[in-house]
């Protein structure tokens, strides 16, 4: 039996520090997982300067982005196993460092190939199962809980991996359309998924957020739905609220906007609300401490807008100043008491 060891413990004033992200974006083809991925991690740049880098699963189809976005590509055929993901990984974030200096952005287009593709968990299972069963069957059925040690080991050291990387991280998530068999009122029943991200559960877990893209969102995640499996694959913090939601609590487009909305969340947070931007709806309900930090941003990104930007978001700006006029002045104090 261990010994227990001696340790010393310090408690401090919980303060929220910089953080790296991981976002999931799940849809089946056509939602738009690429684009809304580059977009969101230029918004990120905006705030941690580093590199975009993309690992590209899909026979360069990530290049097809190319004169849209500014990012660097790498291509990463098969086999796509654990540890060759986490190879590829380790690749992206130093040449991402050597590229510019800062944080840099992984996008990961894709990560369901971890799972299902050449190499990937599945084929490294039924290796598993060939190894210690060969073509004895009833062999195999007793070995194949045995088989996936090896597999999920790997599988974690993955994720371990991932835990540990400063960087911000977008992972693609491909889906598949299910159903199941379940309990309903002591009878089977089979039930509809919906879409179902193709991965193990571990990945969303880790996600900062995880949003769904049903086929031509255009960008814009879906929140809620009757599905089980995609109520599963969605995550939406209570302090991202603000920003993946409107006023009127519809989702907002996964824009560059809300992507550096974000970061500079994951930067630390400031003390004007971290969904801050140029937008003609913060423009519009923004108070005298929000329209300033309004200002000192539009003078910051100012060099970096069109010149169409630049005249709607100078029309927005003084649309707020005259709606919210001069700003009140403190009252004076109270005469000293007799």
């Amino acid at each position: 039996m261990a010994t227990q060891t001696q340790r010393s413990f310090t408690a401090s004033v919980a303060v929220r520090k910089q953080v790296p992200l991981l976002i999931g974006l799940v849809s089946p083809s056509g939602g738009g997982k690429t684009r809304s991925s580059l977009r969101l991690a230029t918004g990120i740049q905006r705030v941690c300067k580093g590199a975009i880098v993309g690992i590209d699963t899909e026979a360069n189809r990530m290049l097809h982005h190319a004169e849209s976005f500014q990012f660097h590509h790498i291509p990463f055929s098969a086999p796509f196993g654990s540890l060759d993901y986490l190879a590829a990984l380790d690749y992206a974030i130093v040449e991402g460092r050597k590229i510019r200096q800062g944080r840099p952005i992984v996008i990961v287009d894709q990560i369901s190939s971890e799972h299902d593709g050449q190499g990937g968990m599945l084929d490294y299972q039924e290796d598993e199962l060939q190894r210690l069963a060969g073509d004895n069957y009833e062999k195999r059925e007793r070995v194949k809980m045995l088989a996936w040690g090896k597999p999920k080991q790997a599988r974690r050291a993955l994720i371990n991996g991932i835990l540990q990387m400063d960087c911000n991280f977008i992972f693609n998530f491909r889906t598949k359309h299910t159903s199941k068999p379940v309990k309903v009122n002591g009878k089977t029943e089979v039930v509809a998924q919906g879409f179902v991200p193709i991965a193990g559960e571990e990945f969303v877990y880790e996600m900062t957020m995880c949003a769904l893209l049903y086929p031509k969102a255009d960008g814009f995640p879906t929140w809620d739905s009757e599905f089980p499996g995609e109520k599963m694959a969605m995550k939406l913090p209570e302090w991202f609220r603000p920003i993946l939601l409107d006023g009127q609590g519809q989702p907002r487009q996964l824009t560059e906007d809300v992507g550096e909305a974000l970061a500079r969340w994951a930067d630390g947070g400031e003390k004007s609300p971290a969904t801050l931007s140029l937008s003609k709806e913060w423009y519009a309900k923004c108070d005298h401490d929000q329209f300033d930090e309004l200002e000192k941003l539009r003078a910051a990104r100012w060099a970096s807008l069109s010149a169409a930007a630049k005249v709607s978001v100078k029309a927005d700006a003084d649309a707020a100043k005259a709606r919210l006029g001069p700003r009140p002045t403190s009252p004076p104090p109270p005469p000293p008491a007799p």
